[in-house]
């Protein structure tokens, strides 16, 4: 089949969806950009086909371009969209109207931006029913009440009235699902789903969209980088890489046997238990500039099996069994083997210490006052920490985990005295911060510095990056002269995988895992100790997060920095740590050695937290509902009586709702609050 477009439908099922030779152009000044140049698939009713890859190699696209929702300066440049039928690309603006949001449904990736901050709810939804099915007045709320209630929204009739702010993260989400399900759509995109949201809340849309699409019989394009979620909810996979597709074929046949030298090192750059103390093998540079006439692979600088014809030939389509690909090493040339993954290993890392630790937490809390009324007085108090301890030697990581919400980010935070703390204390190589002025926070804001989430929001747009990695020497007085800066910014450039002349840039110019090595080089050059990271890897590839995980651990075992890593991705805090402390509603429920907490949870809320973890392993048995705990995280404005996590446990008792539960040990310096921790939940445990 070599050199032919690939047959990517469902044997025996006529296509819903049929795309061919897809070709996307965006106007630049420097010439046309092309992120979608050609690419071909087809999904059938009821199907899911994953789009698989990194950011900026036109997967986004590819999903506008069939809803033709195009940004102004971008068009279809070739190709056919056929829907059922339709030919997409001929319909008139007025009659796609109806098709887009009736049809053709879409969640998109961010919801918060999705949604429109001055209208309520219920008149969001409405205007699709309006539109798309002519429902009005009080038959229009009672469908929009249904659609709410169909998401898992509780009190569905009162939440129509509420806006977007007043919804978490996961029930934005829920909403924007209800929306694009308000025209009752043949074709569900899902641009990325899931990218930020807890395990917990990740899991539940997950099973809510597996199960309206059995229900309805939708077909489903789920756009994503992440490989878990491909395993859980794909029929087939399609890997794309710098506009074109790579590789196609069944799920269970593409993770058993990824084919591209792409897709392997995908699979290659997975953080988990097994490559602990090891460098992920990630993929180096990144996806080429689109803006150019490629004359051989798009994958060839990149590849490590790359030889001369890939410079000078574009490899055309094989067939190997039930996939394609597009790859000059399947011409003529034997299969690979199964990939399997390497079994997990007892490996130490060096420079670790278990010494006088560096940072020591004692009791930490962290109350914020809700003031309402006239005089704005104090009405209650927000329980956002809640009785923390934790300590942090010099060359370990200790992993904070837990759902958004729980008071992961305010710890880091009070740390550095950026929340001033309600009760407890923080101390600095022995040193009390809490309560100090400015000036004697000094030595602490030097030796701890903090990475932040969203590296975009933390960089000042109007500075060159030079100047801002420069900022924090200056205003912290470890500057020296002008010459010795410029050298030191420029050796860190160079340390973190950027070249001393991209100081002059401002952050727009760079990706998001380059402005996330902008913002570790930032905190490095105050040469602290310490590194808090607020979900540093949250939002990028697999193959970005590789590379910042590759640096992060180099760093560590150069310079002996202690990482305080908060996080909800728990493959990465496998591979990485050394601790974990599990929280849970402003406290620690579990806390103790990685292997051990992540081995053997003693806690509920832990076990569940792992189980509602797409497993990448699990390519041959997805669509199996995860174990998830009910409802949605109370709120600690009002946390519940006795144990916390009692609304939500399968295990809880009358002595569960009565009393929070006292700290007790499980050997091996693992601790656990939970009244069940002893031989019920273990015998639990071994059973399911």
């Amino acid at each position: 089949m070599s050199g032919t477009t690939p047959d990517v439908s469902v044997p025996g099922a006529a296509p819903l969806l049929d795309v061919r030779a897809l070709k996307v152009a965006i106007r630049a000044a420097g010439g046309d950009v092309r992120p979608v140049d050609g690419i071909s698939f087809s999904i059938a009713a009821g199907e899911t086909f994953a789009l698989l890859g990194e950011s900026g190699c036109g997967k986004s696209m590819t999903a506008l371009a069939i809803s033709r929702l195009l940004p102004d300066a971008a068009r279809v440049d070739g190709g056919e969209l056929g829907l059922a039928g339709d030919d997409l690309l001929r319909l008139p603006e007025t009659r796609m109207r109806s098709v887009r949001g009736g049809r053709i449904g879409m969640i998109f990736q961010e919801p918060a931006t999705s949604l429109n901050p001055v209208m309520t709810i219920g008149d969001q939804i409405g205007e699709a029913l309006q539109l798309h099915r002519k429902l009005r007045g009080a038959e229009a709320r009672a469908e929009a009440r249904l659609l709410l209630e169909s998401v898992g929204i509780p009190g569905a009739d009162a939440r129509l009235d509420d806006y977007p702010f007043q919804f978490s993260g996961g029930m934005k989400q829920r909403v924007m699902i209800a929306m694009a399900l308000a025209g009752r759509p043949e074709l569900l995109i899902a641009d990325e789903p899931t990218t930020a949201l807890d395990v917990t809340i990740q899991a539940q849309v997950l099973d809510l969209l597996a199960g309206l699409q059995a229900e309805r019989g939708m077909a489903m394009l789920l756009i994503t980088h992440d490989l878990g979620v491909v395993a859980r909810m794909a029929h087939r996979v399609g890997v794309m890489y710098a506009g074109e597709l790579v590789e196609t074929g069944p799920r269970q046949a593409f993770f058993n046997t990824p084919l591209h030298p792409y897709a392997r090192k995908l699979f290659a750059a997975l953080p988990d238990g097994a490559r602990r103390g090891t460098m992920l093998d990630a993929p180096v540079g990144s996806v080429p500039a689109l803006d150019q006439d490629f004359v051989g692979c798009r994958f060839a600088d990149r590849c490590p099996q790359a030889f001369d014809r890939c410079d000078d030939e574009s490899p055309g389509w094989q067939q190997i069994g039930a996939q394609t690909v597009r790859c000059h090493l399947y011409d003529g040339v034997s299969v690979p083997r199964p990939l399997h993954r390497a079994e997990a290993g007892d490996v130490t890392s060096a420079s670790r210490s278990e010494g006088t630790p560096l940072i020591e937490v004692r009791d930490l809390e962290v109350h914020f006052p809700v003031r309402k009324g006239l005089f704005r007085s104090v009405v209650g108090q927000v329980r956002a920490v809640d009785g923390v301890s934790l300590a942090l030697s010099a060359g370990r990581t200790l992993a904070l985990v837990g759902e958004s919400g729980c008071g992961k980010t305010t710890v880091g935070k009070a740390i550095l005295q950026l929340n001033q703390s309600t009760g407890g204390a923080v101390f600095y190589n022995g040193e009390r911060q809490t309560g100090l002025s400015r000036d004697a926070l000094m030595p602490m804001r030097r030796g701890v510095q903090m990475v932040f989430q969203d590296p975009f929001a933390s960089l000042n747009p109007r500075l060159r990056i030079g100047e801002i990695i420069e900022e924090g020497m200056l205003s912290l007085g470890v500057a020296g002269d002008a010459a010795s800066r410029r050298k030191t910014v420029d050796a860190l450039l160079d340390r973190i995988g950027l070249s001393p002349s991209m100081r002059w840039r401002y952050p727009h110019e760079f990706s998001g895992g380059q402005r996330q090595r902008i913002a570790i080089a930032r905190a490095l050059a105050v040469s602290p100790k310490v590194i808090v990271c607020d979900e540093p890897t949250s939002a990028l590839d697999v193959s970005v997060q590789a590379q910042l995980l590759n640096l992060m651990r180099e760093l560590q075992q150069e310079l002996g920095l202690a990482y305080l890593f908060i996080t909800h991705n728990l493959a990465v805090v496998e591979y990485l740590a050394d601790e974990v402390a599990v929280m849970y509603l402003g406290r620690i429920v579990e806390h103790g050695p990685a292997a051990r907490v992540l081995g053997a949870p003693a806690h509920p809320y832990t076990r569940a937290l792992l189980a509602a973890v797409p497993k990448v392993s699990a390519g041959a048995d997805a669509h199996q509902p995860a174990m998830t705990v009910s409802a949605d995280l109370p709120s600690p404005l009002d946390p519940p009586a006795g144990c916390h996590f009692h609304p939500r446990c399968p295990l809880a008792s009358d002595i569960c709702r009565a009393a929070y539960p006292a700290e007790q040990s499980m050997g091996g310096g693992h601790r656990v609050r939970c009244h069940w921790a002893g031989a019920e939940v273990q015998a639990l445990r071994r059973t399911g």
